[in-house]
């Protein structure tokens, strides 16, 4: 029996041996599917991080494409918009109805014709200097009498393609030009598309249809067309304002007879329309972009290099516009960081599998230590980042908060619960209506909606009506990304800035007051004179309106122009109100009144060059003024302000002579520009009395003064 028993254990041994070899066998087999499945997924997180960052980056890029296209398609818009305005000049149809009947009736119509065709000629004249459709000056030292080839101009055409009249410089009709005419007298705006004109230099050209007064508009009798260069206007279009990334690079394709044409000049210096591509090339970002615009890839540029392209069409044109960056700047940070979480997962993974193995062996015990141990310490980081966080916003003297799209309050610093009288935990959870009141939260609930919808941060200057006076407030929103714990919200950081606006507006109008004062002072001394000063700093607006000045040279030209007869109060009266011929000191001491004006507003601190802009009003574009300064080293609201003056003594009557007419007064400016007076200030002035109302609006300048 004792046998017998002590060889049941020997029997069983092996069975239990399986058995425990089954179980080991399992938990490796489980443990290794843990790992296959962690590795599978560290992998497919990595490409999934990877496609959001490429969808960033279409984003991005979309974002400024969107606006270089639009930009683009303003310039072409713009130039159009230039030939239109002659297009619906009433002058313009009605001289153009008459020359094309004189020609065809010949004798004294035909005379008439020519002085109507003077005055066509001037109004092109003056449009192309102002528009960029005039060639550039010629300084090359061929000889005067040697007749350059026609590049750039405006010319009206009559409805066979004929010439009636044209600015300098025009260059003749090509066979496009003349199938250009003949669609534009369908009543389309034409399009001349981008060519190398005579002079090999990049150019474009517009048509539009001109109608009879009173005719019938299905058909022209003529057509105005615009010839350009294209220049550094054109190619600023592509630029984006900031551009922080060195490969990023935007230009304009087309599609010409199966190959891809670069229309704009490229990053490596090759200028416009001298490279092309076969619309097949493999993977060429240019044909991507032609062939699917709007679309986003990778591709290759035109010098081999891998980038992310997107495009966008241009409306009305067979251009496409391309942005593009290189892949190894774009995703540069993106492919480290991907690449470090991969390793990391990895890393994770297996001391993951090692510690499971461990924890197996060790027991549950053990796990459960180590696991609260590690929560311990993820506890008491999160506090500490809390409270350092806390620390950061509650020191910061603007009010910040962070609000849902649906306006429920997450965050808020101690500022922003001190200007509600409120504690922060109370904040929490409320809505902004109910917190800040319904007209502050209605206009900052707007625009956080518009912040969390597009991602993209905005900032903006508010003004709400209180008893004791507008508050001013600055608000800055700033997207912030959601998460399963957090819906998408929008950080607000409010800055009051009513006591530096008040004060800012009560300095200009400090200001304002005292200039009038003076510039009365002035205007009291000679009755000739009363309201000179104003004419003229209004004549001077309307010129910098005209010549796209910012509002600091606008400011500057309003100022300048009612402050530059202050040194006039040192000249005798009986030499301003002189009706007799002026000796060589007289006229001298009169000439340099302008300078001591400048003296006199020296120490005054102005936001604008004021200053210098009355010292040099007395300065002749050819230099032959009394500081010697000639052309663009005069101030532009310098030369805006000089025009005007001149401009606003001529139609103004004197005490020795009666006022001039408008159209004496501009024949006089224009034989003066590019002598004494900027050209461009003189178009300017003459084309806001032509076609903008000065005319009317400064009629009553003609009215003697009362006594």
């Amino acid at each position: 029996m004792a046998d017998k028993d002590s060889a049941q254990p020997q029997e069983n041994e092996p069975e239990v041996k399986r058995s425990v070899n089954f179980k080991v066998a399992g938990t490796v087999v489980g443990l290794l599917a843990i790992i296959a499945a962690g590795v599978f997924y560290a992998f497919q997180f990595v490409e999934e991080e990877r496609q959001r960052n490429l969808q960033d980056w279409q984003v991005k890029l979309g974002i400024v494409a969107d606006s270089r296209a639009a930009a683009v398609s303003d310039w072409v818009e713009k130039n159009f918009s230039v030939l239109r305005e002659l297009t619906e000049n009433a002058s313009l149809q009605l001289y153009t109805t008459e020359i094309l009947f004189a020609a065809d009736e010949g004798g004294e119509a035909l005379s008439e014709a020519r002085a109507q065709a003077g005055y066509l000629r001037n109004l092109l004249v003056a449009t192309a200097d102002r528009n960029g459709f005039s060639p550039p000056p010629d300084t090359s030292e061929v000889a005067a009498n040697v007749e350059r080839v026609g590049i750039a101009g405006i010319a009206l055409l009559d409805k066979d393609g004929k010439l009636i009249v044209a600015s300098p410089g025009t260059p003749p009709p090509s066979p496009e030009i003349k199938a250009a005419v003949l669609r534009a007298l369908a009543g389309k705006p034409v399009l001349i598309d981008l060519y190398k004109g005579a002079s090999d230099q990049t150019t474009i050209g517009f048509a539009l249809p001109v109608y009879a007064l009173q005719g019938d508009e299905t058909e022209g009798i003529g057509v105005v067309l615009g010839v350009k260069l294209v220049g550094k206007d054109f190619v600023k279009t592509l630029e984006q304002p900031g551009e922080i990334l060195k490969t990023a690079e935007t230009f304009l394709t087309r599609k010409n007879d199966g190959v891809i044409e670069y229309l704009t000049p490229l990053a490596d210096g090759t200028q416009p329309l001298e490279r092309t591509f076969a619309i097949d090339t493999p993977n060429l970002a240019a044909a991507f972009a032609v062939e699917k615009p709007g679309g986003f890839g990778i591709r290759r540029d035109y010098s081999g290099k891998e980038v992310l392209a997107t495009s966008r069409p241009i409306g009305g044109t067979p251009w496409v516009l391309v942005r593009t960056v290189s892949t190894s700047e774009a995703l540069a940070e993106t492919d480290t960081r991907l690449r470090t979480i991969l390793v990391v997962f990895l890393l994770i993974i297996g001391g993951v599998s090692v510690t499971m193995v461990a924890v197996w062996r060790h027991g549950t015990s053990l796990r459960a230590a180590k696991a609260a141990e590690q929560f311990k310490v993820q506890m008491e980081r999160f506090q500490n980042l809390s409270k350092f966080l806390n620390v950061v916003t509650n020191s910061h003297p603007a009010q910040i908060l962070a609000v849902t799209g649906e306006g429920d309050i997450t965050f808020a610093n101690k500022r922003a619960a001190d200007s509600v009288h409120m504690e922060v935990d109370d904040m929490l959870g409320k809505n902004m209506f109910n917190v800040i009141g319904p007209i502050q939260a209605k206009a900052f609930h707007e625009i956080n909606k518009e912040v969390i919808e597009k991602f993209e941060p905005r900032n903006s200057v508010h003004r709400f009506e209180e008893a004791d006076g507008d508050l001013v407030i600055k608000s800055d929103h700033v997207p912030l990304r959601g998460d399963r714990d957090y819906p998408p919200s929008s950080l607000m950081i409010l800055d009051d800035i009513t006591e530096l606006t008040r004060e800012r507006e009560r300095r200009e109008r400090v200001m304002r007051q005292l200039v009038e004062t003076l510039v009365s002072v002035v205007d009291r001394r000679d009755p000739y004179s009363a309201n000179h000063s104003a004419r003229v700093a209004e004549v001077s607006h309307a010129i910098g309106q005209e010549m796209g000045l910012g509002e600091l040279e606008q400011r500057t030209v309003d100022i300048a122009g009612s402050v530059m007869n202050l040194g006039k109060i040192f000249i005798p009266a009986e030499l301003l109100t002189k009706t007799g011929k002026l000796s060589d000191e007289e006229r001298e001491q009169l000439s340099r009144s302008f300078v001591v004006s400048a003296d006199l507003l020296s120490g005054v601190e102005f936001d604008g060059p004021v200053v210098d802009t009355v010292r040099q009003i007395g300065e002749s574009w050819d230099g032959s003024g009394p500081l010697g300064m000639k052309g663009d080293e005069i101030l532009v609201t310098a030369r805006i302000v000089a025009v005007a003056n001149v401009f606003v003594g001529m139609v103004s009557p004197r005490a020795y002579r009666d006022a001039m007419t408008f159209e004496k007064v501009a024949a006089i400016l224009m034989e003066e520009a590019e002598k004494k007076y900027d050209r461009k200030a003189v178009v300017a002035l003459i084309n806001y009395i032509e076609n903008r109302g000065g005319r009317q609006k400064w009629a009553h300048y003609r009215e003697t003064p009362l006594d």
